[in-house]
């Protein structure tokens, strides 16, 4: 028998509509990633491009470094470490972890935008270059976060940074790395962070949702393409053996969690399974910032940066920022 989470109806509704900037972009560009096979993905790999220096540093505005840590397995970690330049720290900490759906991605991704409001906010910016599946399935990836994290919190401040006030922050898989990660810090009581930004999160492996199935075969990242990086990250995981660190909206228990903000686009895959997640914060006495985004794809923010839909969704994550670190 087909197995379906809690909040499937195992009816395909018709799916919400698309802003008119997103629909635009999803019909005229050739880039966007719908379904994906387990096959394609050494092509997908094959098309990435990283930024260069001078845009990531936003032309000398910051300083960069790498660094290495140890993973728990003794794998090496590379870290990407970005700070303003002439000024005094030590910095507020936002702690970036990649998108990807698991399988492809680097640190240096989208850290040309992620600058922009780190500059504005004084932030330091810490990149985990994460291993990626299915070469490296979990705990690799998670275990990567943590160690990178744990980095932060223990030699951080020889580097100019301020343990004490991280915000973890990731971006689709990412998000779902960081959410394992705090989750995984809660129960080990620490490290610490004063924040958790969770940006269209991958929450769950069941990829069973009234909207997974909505936006099949629609928009960005659908449910196949989903599947396969689901399937790719637990490798040989039997489904009722994955924990709550790999598939976050496993989690019996949401409470002593930091302030977190979590958004989402009304048209993606993520919509529900992120929408639970931040109600069951709520029911578990949390603080939790929700925003759906009308009629957003997957990551709609990257497709069309100038619609005035991800010029909205920037400014919410600034002014959560401003107030969490303003605390």
């Amino acid at each position: 028998m087909e197995h379906r989470s809690p909040h499937s109806t195992g009816i395909r509704h018709p799916r919400p509509p698309f802003d008119p900037d997103v629909e635009r972009a999803l019909d005229e560009r050739d880039d966007v990633v719908t379904g994906l096979a387990p096959e394609d993905i050494a092509a997908l790999r094959a098309t990435a491009v990283l930024p260069s220096r001078d845009a990531y540093t936003l032309g000398g505005s910051f300083e960069d470094r790498e660094h290495e840590t140890v993973a728990a397995d003794g794998a090496r970690v590379r870290l990407v470490v970005l700070t303003p330049a002439g000024r005094p720290g030590p910095f507020p900490v936002l702690f970036h972890i990649h998108g990807g759906g698991m399988i492809v991605g680097s640190a240096y991704d989208v850290l040309p935008d992620l600058g922009i409001p780190a500059l504005e906010l004084g932030l330091a910016i810490v990149s985990v270059e994460y291993r990626l599946a299915p070469e490296h399935p979990y705990p690799a990836a998670l275990d990567d976060v943590f160690a990178g994290w744990e980095w932060v919190a223990r030699e951080g401040a020889a580097h100019g940074l301020d343990p004490d006030r991280v915000i973890v922050q990731g971006v689709s898989a990412g998000g779902g790395l960081a959410a394992g990660a705090v989750l995984l810090a809660r129960d080990r009581g620490g490290p610490a962070a004063i924040g958790q930004m969770l940006v269209y999160p991958m929450l769950d492996h069941r990829n069973d949702s009234a909207s997974a199935r909505q936006m099949e075969g629609a928009g960005a990242w659908d449910r196949r393409a989903n599947a396969t990086g689901w399937a790719a990250y637990l490798g040989g995981l039997d489904q009722g053996a994955v924990p709550a660190y790999a598939s976050p909206a496993l989690a019996q228990d949401l409470g002593g969690l930091p302030p977190t903000f979590l958004e989402v686009g009304s048209a993606e895959t993520f919509r529900d399974e992120d929408v639970d997640y931040a109600r069951r914060i709520w029911a578990a006495g949390g603080d939790a910032e929700l925003h759906v985004w009308p009629g957003g794809a997957h990551a709609f923010d990257a497709l069309v940066p100038d619609a005035p839909l991800s010029h909205d969704a920037r400014e919410a994550r600034v002014r959560w920022l401003r107030r969490v670190l303003g605390r």
